[in-house]
């Protein structure tokens, strides 16, 4: 698929540390679209990952895809009907739970700073981040292909990290 097919307001689902928010800033500066980090947006900046509260996240969530360019990043399926009825385009990003818990401790262990980080916080190992990878995620996985699925726009499914990684190749994305 030609990345182009997906419109100027593409949204990239898909399991924590799949590397949505890399492909969204990626996307973003071929394409002179906004990158919006869902991460960002539910939670409190210069915290330890303090969520905001619901109805101040959703306004924030509204008021960005009210853009005419975008590409986000994330899930929070709180907001999705209204995120896929102004999405062009979708990417869910599906890789391996053991793919996601391995970028995960070297995101953690190594990176200093990543896309999509938040601001004044550092990412350590969490237990409660290694259980949602290990156990939510996979529960939540067929649901979202499910959902994918079903969503009538232009989309494109990406299985593993090797496929990722053609995708930046084939659409020639910097990281």
């Amino acid at each position: 698929m030609n990345l182009s097919n997906l419109g100027d307001r593409i949204c990239i689902l898909g399991p924590s540390n799949s590397g949505k928010s890399t492909l969204a800033d990626a996307i973003a500066r071929k394409r002179g679209l906004t990158p919006i980090h869902l991460d960002l947006l539910f939670h409190l900046p210069n915290t330890d990952w303090v969520q905001r509260p619901r109805d101040e996240f959703i306004a924030l969530h509204d008021a960005a895809i009210a853009g005419e360019r975008w590409v986000m990043d994330g899930n929070y399926s709180v907001c999705m009907p209204q995120r896929f009825q102004r999405a062009t385009g979708l990417i869910l990003l599906d890789i391996s739970t053991s793919a996601s818990l391995l970028r995960y401790f070297r995101r953690t262990l190594f990176e200093r700073e990543r896309r999509g980080g938040l601001e004044g916080g550092r990412d350590s190992v969490k237990w409660d981040m290694i259980h949602h990878i290990a156990v939510a995620t996979p529960k939540n996985r067929e649901r979202y292909r499910t959902m994918f699925e079903r969503i009538d726009l232009p989309k494109l499914q990406l299985s593993s990290v090797r496929a990722i990684k053609e995708c930046f190749r084939e659409w020639e994305l910097a990281r």
